[in-house]
């Protein structure tokens, strides 16, 4: 007799723009067999999950259904899109007390159902609601990642294919510290093919300041786009089904996540974006880059306004955390 396998199973809460572009992401890319829509608008769900389902007949089979939180009892990893949207001219920290609170009334049931997955967050500030979805849960920190500067680095490799005219997965570029205005490019590592990006400027006679306007584009692009457009999902909905394929399939990936700092970069007491290699059971190494006097100033930097900002966040809204 053939040994049944148990379903990989994902619940997802939040179902807006980024959390019902991460499902069809998932139903696209054949990820997880199971996949429960939490929101409060329960007819939203519904809906979503019917035409979801359509899809299927083109795509893999999946079982998508309306739930809510006690049925994240034997889910394979609990999604978070859930909060406040980023608005114009608002930053992602902007959003943190609204929804740190939002937040807390999603963890603690998910919590109380007996999860004993992993969570990721995608949510903004994800930095600070991903360190805070692990104080909230009482969770091992390595089952409890952020998207981080998932969405950064990729657009960061976007931006460099197009100058170098390559596939933006030939690029080999990371963003790293908060997802948000204080994130910066590691230009003493990004490359193409082994080539720094400011060699190839070099060897081609462009001004070096081009790395300075790569980076200006990279951090503003969610900004023009959310002036254009209202709001910003393809990406970075299709970023956390990556990284939730490489988390369920035990790919052993290298992915710029936002992961606790134990003494990585002289940081502690927070989650930032950096490497991290993520499986089965969640985050399995940080990888801590060998960084430049002034991308470590940088990297500093980045850690204390996240810090500034959780901290006073943390006190005005009294949020309860188990740790």
């Amino acid at each position: 007799m053939a040994r049944e396998e148990k379903p990989r199973k994902v619940i997802l809460v939040g179902d807006g723009a980024v959390g019902s572009t991460y499902a069809f992401s998932l139903v696209q890319q054949g990820i997880a067999e199971e996949v429960g829509i939490v929101d409060i608008v329960k007819e939203r769900t519904e809906g979503d999950a019917i035409d979801l389902g359509d899809a299927t007949p083109w795509t893999f089979p999946k079982h998508i259904y309306s739930t809510d939180y006690s049925d994240a009892k034997d889910a394979d990893m609990v999604v978070i899109t859930a909060g406040a949207p980023q608005k114009p001219g608002e930053s992602r920290l902007d959003l943190v007390n609204k929804n740190l609170k939002i937040l807390s009334s999603i963890v603690e049931p998910v919590v109380e159902s007996g999860f004993d997955g992993i969570f990721l967050v995608i949510a903004n500030p994800v930095d600070i609601l991903t360190h805070a979805t692990w104080k909230m849960s009482g969770f091992p920190k390595d089952r409890v990642i952020g998207s981080g500067t998932s969405l950064d680095s990729g657009r960061l490799q976007k931006v460099i294919g197009q100058m170098e005219g390559v596939d933006p997965r030939s690029v080999n570029a990371y963003m790293l510290g908060e997802h948000g205005d204080t994130e910066f490019p590691v230009w003493s590592y990004n490359n193409v093919g082994g080539v720094k990006v400011s060699d190839w400027l070099k060897a081609h006679n462009m001004p070096e300041s081009k790395l300075e306007d790569m980076h200006q584009e990279v951090k503003n692009m969610a900004y023009d786009i959310i002036n254009k457009k209202g709001a910003t999902f393809y990406g970075i909905g299709t970023a956390a089904a990556f990284i939730t394929k490489a988390i369920l399939n035990d790919e052993h990936r290298v992915l710029p996540l936002s992961v606790p700092m134990d003494g990585q970069y002289g940081l502690h007491d927070l989650h930032i974006g950096t490497p991290a290699v993520v499986g089965r059971k969640g985050l399995e190494q940080i990888i801590e880059m060998p960084l430049t006097d002034k991308e470590q100033e940088l990297m500093t930097a980045s850690a204390d306004q996240l810090k500034k900002v959780m901290d006073k966040a943390f006190k005005e809204t009294g949020v309860k955390v188990r740790q």
